[in-house]
This record gives structure tokens, C-alpha cells and sequence, in this order.
């Protein structure tokens, strides 16, 4: 699996979906998406690269994923 980067919001947006089933993503605090992406095995990137527009893009991919294993 390729390393995972704030640019990679479609994958880790699946990854949390794969890893926190049954968490609705739009409940989800920014600061606690935070540390749930830093948290995920094949992320590589800093932590302080994130802001609003990328944790954004990366909860609605996590959002898609979510909804359509409803």
C-alpha cells in the first residue's frame, strides 16, 4: 500500500472508513480527524502540513465511503 500523504484524501478517507465502521464521519471534531489520519499505519506525513480545506475534503471522502456501506 502506498505511503499516504494530506494530498491523499480519497484513500484515507477509505482507510477511515475500513478502520472506524460504524463512526459517523460528520460527528467526527476536526482535532479528533486529525489524530485519527496521523494515527493510520501508512501516513507519513506531518501533522502540521493539515488546515481546514484538507481535513474538509478528507471527512466528505470519508463521508462518501461511510454512506455507501450503509
Amino acid at each position: 500500500m502506498p505511503l499516504l500523504t494530506w494530498k491523499n484524501a480519497e484513500e484515507i478517507g477509505l482507510q477511515l472508513c475500513e478502520k472506524f465502521p460504524d463512526l459517523d464521519p460528520l460527528a467526527v471534531r476536526f482535532t479528533d480527524l486529525h489524530q485519527k489520519i496521523t494515527s493510520l499505519q501508512d501516513f507519513t506525513d506531518e501533522g502540521a502540513k493539515s488546515n481546514e480545506k484538507i481535513l474538509e475534503a478528507i471527512q466528505m471522502a470519508w463521508y462518501e465511503a461511510w454512506k455507501d456501506n450503509q
